[in-house]
């Protein structure tokens, strides 16, 4: 799912086919198609300086995102909630599901364009500041992955504290430690794939999902039965019935589009359950989930 343009509804996004130029993975728009009269031609820049430059523009954009971000209601409502009880029991459990690692890991999926779009930056720009903000549960180093990170975006992002993955993973990282996979409005079948990857109560029972809202997948397929979006979200369906779904509030208008209807998902299955019991069944490409 991915945010409207204008601040609406969710739109459901399906796989992509091929990537194009520089189009963000969420789906946002691009600015309308211009025409304009030609113009003198700009000065030469040395070719060697035009990165450097685009660089000190992106990681001011970022400073500034990460400033703003940081001293906004939004933000200090969100650190308030990670401090209740109820998630800090969640993320204590979480932790304890692993003995040699006192830390989870982060994993961003799909953050989309940084440089061309401002719900990616403030996404980014969140994940930055709860891992420097719960330093004491989550690792420094963040890392990230989405096909059309751009050279120029990817050294503003290590310059920041991130690892720029190589290798496109489809979400399907197995969690072999405390894991939080940080992904707003990502395409439904990265959490299919997540969720499918580590569809065992161990492994489960360490990850935490930011994320689209399980259940409000579960809710338009219930309520449009849309057989194309339950193809690719049978996992999410199945998971929504033994995943403890904790909404955040984006408190003002600002953060709608960057992160409307995101929740934290944490888990708790017992150990011995098989999760051939889970109801899930795979046949070929299509996943099918009984009632």
């Amino acid at each position: 799912m991915a945010a409207a343009p204008d601040g609406g509804e969710w739109t459901f996004v399906l796989p992509r086919r091929r990537r194009r130029g520089t189009q963000n993975s969420k789906t946002l728009n691009p600015e309308p198609h211009t025409t304009l009269e030609p113009k003198a031609s700009p000065p030469i820049i040395h070719s060697q300086t035009n990165p450097q430059i685009k660089e000190s523009k992106l990681m001011k954009k970022m400073q500034l995102t990460l400033t703003n971000l940081e001293s906004s209601s939004f933000y200090r409502t969100l650190v308030a909630q990670i401090q209740t009880p109820q998630l800090l029991s969640n993320f204590s459990r979480a932790l304890s599901s692993s003995q040699s690692q006192n830390k989870m890991q982060m994993v961003i999926y799909g953050i989309g364009s940084i440089d061309s779009y401002e719900p990616p930056r403030l996404q980014l720009s969140l994940a930055i500041l709860l891992s420097r903000r719960f330093d004491s549960m989550i690792e420094g180093w963040i890392e990230v992955f989405d096909p059309i990170i751009a050279e120029v975006e990817s050294r503003v992002m290590e310059a920041l504290g991130c690892t720029v993955l190589k290798v496109d993973e489809q979400g399907r990282r197995e969690a072999e430690r405390p894991m939080l996979f940080f992904m707003p409005h990502c395409e439904v079948e990265l959490y299919n794939n997540l969720l499918e990857a580590n569809w065992r109560p161990e492994r489960l029972n360490r990850m935490v999902v930011f994320g689209n809202s399980f259940e409000r997948y579960h809710s338009f397929v219930s309520e449009f039965k849309c057989s194309v979006v339950g193809k690719y979200s049978g996992y999410v369906l199945e998971a929504r019935r033994f995943a403890e779904e904790v909404g955040i509030d984006t408190v003002c208008e600002d953060f709608f589009r960057a992160f409307h209807d995101t929740s934290w998902h944490f888990f708790c299955l017992d150990a011995d359950v098989g999760m051939e019991e889970m109801n899930v069944k795979q046949r070929g490409s299509e996943i099918e989930v009984q009632n």
